[in-house]
């Protein structure tokens, strides 16, 4: 038996990209319910009607999580299914990809909201449940950019050093209090989807989204704490240690490239 096996998974921003991967993925592995919100309605439908199966019942909601009351709305529906979560990712991200100084406030607040705070809800008003049957697995997928400085993405490396910061938090508390619950943080490099297109990495390969998704199941599978991926990224703590700022701007930035990685950044088309 696998970790999926005759669960209920939940997976925000799962009508596209990694997040569709993993609601399929764990079908394959024996899930028998897969909750799925994404705000884009069309590709919701879509994604329903390609993921159905015999042997899971696929429950798909149009969610806007920067909406309170749509968090609350989705999680009454999932209570009225008669549903338990016993796997939630926090896949759901946004970028805006342009210097601090040219965001507005919408900016900030749609990129902080998305990627840190909606994802601290969902998972405030879910974990209850988890906490009283003593299982479950949150997964919450960060970014590399919650490790590293970068031009242009500001406002996306604040919300994601959030995100790692309390899943990492979240995970030390659980274990603290014997919960049974297992958190893992996801921190990958660029994915080669909508999200980042445009975005140029003449050092570090970009991710395709298949065999991110493969690697965060397995993560999931094992009861991992952390998945940085590619290799590399694990060095960065260490390499941010040893370095003065100045040198690791050139390292980073001249030798890898990275802090010109969002020059020609154009993203998902609207």
């Amino acid at each position: 038996m696998t970790k999926f096996k005759d669960k209920t998974l939940l997976v925000t921003g799962g009508a596209s990209g990694i997040g569709y991967l993993m609601a399929q993925l764990s079908i394959v592995k024996g899930a028998s319910n897969v909750i799925i919100l994404d705000i884009d309605k069309e590709a919701l439908r879509k994604t329903e009607e390609d993921l159905a199966s015999p042997t899971c019942n696929i429950l798909a909601l149009r969610t806007d999580i920067t909406n309170e009351a749509d968090i609350r709305s989705a999680v009454s529906a999932i209570d009225s299914a008669g549903l338990e979560v016993d796997i939630l990712i926090n896949n759901a991200g946004v970028v805006t990809g342009k210097n601090f100084a040219d965001h507005s406030f919408e900016d900030i607040d749609r990129n902080m909201t998305v990627n840190a705070i909606a994802p601290m809800k969902l998972t405030s008003a879910l974990l209850p449940g988890m906490i009283k049957r003593k299982s479950g697995h949150i997964i919450n997928i960060s970014s590399a950019a919650s490790m590293l400085s970068n031009p242009k993405m500001s406002v996306y490396c604040a919300s994601k050093w959030a995100m790692t910061g309390w899943s990492d938090s979240l995970r030390i508390e659980m274990e603290k209090n014997n919960t049974g619950i297992h958190v893992l943080t996801v921190t990958p490099y660029y994915i080669d989807t909508g999200m980042f297109a445009g975005v140029k990495s003449p050092v570090v390969p970009i991710l395709k989204p298949k065999t991110v998704a493969e690697k965060i199941i397995k993560a999931i599978e094992k009861n991992k704490i952390i998945l940085r991926t590619p290799w590399i990224i694990y060095t960065l703590p260490l390499v941010k240690g040893l370095l003065p700022i100045r040198m690791l701007d050139v390292v980073i930035g001249k030798l890898f490239g990275i802090y010109s990685t969002m020059d020609e950044f154009k993203g998902r088309k609207q």
